[in-house]
């Protein structure tokens, strides 16, 4: 039997929001591999084995996933959102960089899905109708000085920016820093988005100006994005449109 291995993205959270790739590699498996949250959301059946890790442990995760195929199973690495958005896809080939020949030879696939950073941005309107950048908070694989760079670098450019993995339980410090830079750096007004549980029936948008945000509105489940200096706001009835033009001025 010849094995496979998709590296597959669940979405934002909404079982229609899963795309018919993926839902087909799913389909096709013997054996799904990932953070144990997402393989919760894999549905259990005949045939099909479930490999649920902690979220620390992605190299492992992704040398068990290449093992596994290498004996002929046809696997799927599971990540929320986009697998290659700060998600599983870079540690499965950063595996298969260091490990033996024969993986280089194995049938991988990337199924892309869609990312929280898109998904937040589609309910407030379009923050990221122009440049932008995408910057994730957590410290745990780069030092806090390279992420303070190229938050400030960021805001240099005039980026809207869309932050992953905010603020945790173990490193709430890190947003409370950021808001600070962001608040020397910018000097301004403008909109940040708060969009946690994005598609979710826990979902919560909120926007607000850069000076009244606060680190608690952000946690783990929490996409924050922050507009450039000429993102604009329609006011309605309702939730207000956040919207970054897509021409700039001289």
């Amino acid at each position: 039997m010849s094995g496979w291995l998709v590296i597959a993205g669940l979405g934002p959270g909404a079982d229609h929001l899963v795309t018919p790739e993926v839902t087909q590699a799913l389909a096709q498996a013997t054996d799904v591999i990932g953070y144990i949250p997402y393989v919760a959301r894999v549905a259990a059946r005949d045939g099909l084995r479930l490999h649920p890790s902690d979220n620390r442990v992605e190299l492992d995760r992704s040398r068990h996933a290449l093992e596994l195929a290498a004996a002929g199973a046809r696997v799927v690495v599971v990540s929320s959102g986009d697998p290659g958005v700060f998600a599983m896809a870079a540690a499965v080939f950063e595996a298969v960089e260091a490990g033996p020949p024969e993986w280089r030879a194995l049938d991988i696939r990337v199924a892309p899905g869609i990312t929280a950073m898109l998904a937040a941005a589609a309910q407030a309107g379009a923050p990221l109708g122009h440049d932008f950048c995408a910057i994730n908070l957590s410290d745990n694989l780069k030092p806090w000085a390279l992420i303070e760079k190229r938050l400030r670098l960021a805001v240099e450019a005039d980026f809207a920016m869309a932050f992953y993995n905010p603020r945790s339980k173990s490193r709430p410090e890190g947003f409370e820093k950021t808001l600070r830079i962001l608040n020397d750096a910018c000097g301004d007004a403008r909109p940040v988005i708060f969009a946690r549980a994005v598609s979710t029936p826990d979902q919560h948008i909120r926007v607000v100006a850069l000076p009244d945000a606060t680190p608690d509105m952000a946690d783990m489940r929490t996409m924050v994005i922050v507009g450039a200096s000429n993102t604009r706001i329609i006011a309605r009835d309702g939730a207000p449109i956040v919207y970054t033009p897509r021409s700039v001025g001289a």
